[in-house]
């Protein structure tokens, strides 16, 4: 996934910022492609900003695009408390 955050301006977003990007890809899980997304989100940000997000939850395993270019939210903590509880050798 291509976020294109080395040739535009960026800022650190606010983890108030953060949480609502998370939420609504949460809520409208696979209803919208990146550009269409970041028109609908509730409150506006600055489209650097939006990519160092997206970015960050990529990073993170929360988020996935599918072969139609759709954002997909893909966290489940019920997984990651499996894996966490998970013996290692």
């Amino acid at each position: 996934m291509d976020f294109n955050i080395e040739k535009i301006i960026v800022r650190s977003p606010r983890l108030e910022t953060v949480i609502m990007v998370e939420k609504f890809i949460k809520e409208n899980s696979g209803k919208y492609k990146k550009t269409e997304l970041f028109s609908r989100l509730p409150k506006k940000v600055m489209w650097g900003t939006f990519n160092v997000i997206l970015s960050y939850l990529y990073d993170n395993n929360k988020i996935g695009m599918d072969k139609k270019g759709y954002i997909v939210y893909i966290w489940s903590p019920e997984a990651g408390k499996l894996f966490a509880n998970k013996k290692r050798y």
